[in-house]
C-alpha cells in the first residue's frame, strides 16, 4: 500500500510540473476574470430588467442559476482537458519511451502502477475542479448575492464526472496510442455533451424519442449524467415560470438525476478500472 501512495505522490508532482498544467491554470485564470466581469455587469444591471406585468420571473435566481451553470460547464470542460492530458499516455506512451518495463517487473507490478497513476491524476483533477467551482460560487455570491440551494453537491458531482473520464482515458491508454486515445476520449466527452443538449431540445419540442435517446447516452456516459444532476441541484428551488425557463437549458435542465445515477456512476468507474487492469495485465510490453 505504501508503494501505491509513493507512486501516486510522484504522479501528482509530475502532473503539477507539466506545462499542460500551467496552460490550464492560465486558461482558468482568464475564464474566472471574464466570469467575474460578466457577473458584475449582469447583476449591476439586473434592476433595470422589468418583465411584463403578467410574467412572473425571479430575475436574480434565473441569472444566478444560468451563470453558475455556465461556470459548471467551463469547469467540467477544463477539468476534462487536464484529465486527458495527464493520462493519455500513461501506458502506451510510457511503454514506447521504455519507462514502464523496469517498473512493472520489480518491485511494484502492473496493478499497483496503474492504480497509482489513476490516484495521482484523480487527486490533481479533484482539487482543481473543486477549487474552480468554489471560486465561481464565491464570485456569484459577492457580485449577485445569490447562492444555489445545494452548494457542495454540484461541485462533487463535477469532480466525480472528471474522475470517470480519467478512468476511461487510462483504459484507452492500455490499448491505443497516446494521440488516438486523446482523440477518442475527447470525442466521447463531446458525444456526452451533445446528448445532453439533444435532451434539452427534445424536452422543449416534447419529443419523447429524443429525450429517451439522451437518457440512454447519459447512462452510457455517466459523466454527462452527473453534470446534469449538478445542474438540477443548483436550480431545484426555482418554481413557476423561472423553473420552466431554466429547464429549457442549456444550463439548467436535467433529465437523468438522483441516487440511481450516482450509484451507477460509482459502479461504472469500478468496471472501467477493472477492465483497464485486466487489459494491462495481458498487454505485451
Amino acid at each position: 500500500m505504501s508503494s501505491v501512495f509513493t507512486i501516486a505522490g510522484y504522479g501528482f508532482r509530475e502532473a503539477v510540473r507539466r506545462k499542460v498544467f500551467a496552460v490550464v491554470v492560465l486558461l482558468t485564470a482568464a475564464f474566472l476574470a471574464l466570469f467575474w466581469l460578466a457577473n458584475h455587469y449582469v447583476f449591476t444591471r439586473l434592476s433595470t430588467i422589468s418583465p411584463p406585468a403578467d410574467v412572473h420571473v425571479d430575475t436574480r435566481t434565473f441569472a444566478g442559476a444560468f451563470l453558475l451553470g455556465l461556470a459548471m460547464f467551463a469547469t467540467l470542460f477544463l477539468g476534462v482537458v487536464l484529465a486527458v492530458f495527464l493520462t493519455l499516455g500513461v501506458v502506451t506512451g510510457d511503454a514506447e519511451r521504455g519507462l514502464l518495463q523496469p517498473l512493472v517487473v520489480r518491485p511494484i507490478g502492473r496493478s499497483t502502477l496503474l492504480l497509482s497513476r489513476f490516484l495521482g491524476a484523480a487527486a490533481v483533477c479533484i482539487v482543481y475542479v473543486l477549487a474552480v467551482y468554489g471560486i465561481a460560487l464565491a464570485i456569484i455570491d459577492l457580485t449577485g448575492h445569490w447562492l444555489p440551494p445545494s452548494k457542495v453537491a454540484p461541485g462533487l458531482e463535477l469532480a466525480g464526472g472528471v474522475v470517470i473520464v480519467i478512468a476511461l482515458s487510462i483504459l484507452g491508454s492500455v490499448v491505443l496510442s497516446s494521440t488516438a486515445n486523446g482523440i477518442a476520449v475527447f470525442m466521447l466527452f463531446g458525444a456526452g455533451l451533445t446528448a445532453g443538449l439533444l435532451g434539452t431540445i427534445g424536452h422543449a419540442l416534447n419529443s419523447h424519442s429524443i429525450e429517451h435517446a439522451s437518457k440512454v447516452a447519459a447512462w452510457a456516459l455517466p459523466f454527462e449524467a452527473l453534470y446534469q444532476d449538478g445542474l438540477r441541484l443548483i436550480s431545484s428551488d426555482a418554481s413557476g415560470l423561472t423553473g420552466f425557463l431554466l429547464q429549457l437549458g442549456p444550463f439548467g435542465g436535467a433529465y437523468v438525476h438522483g441516487w440511481g445515477i450516482r450509484v451507477w456512476s460509482a459502479g461504472y468507474l469500478c468496471v472501467a478500472l477493472a477492465l483497464a487492469l485486466l487489459a494491462f495485465s495481458r498487454r505485451d510490453l
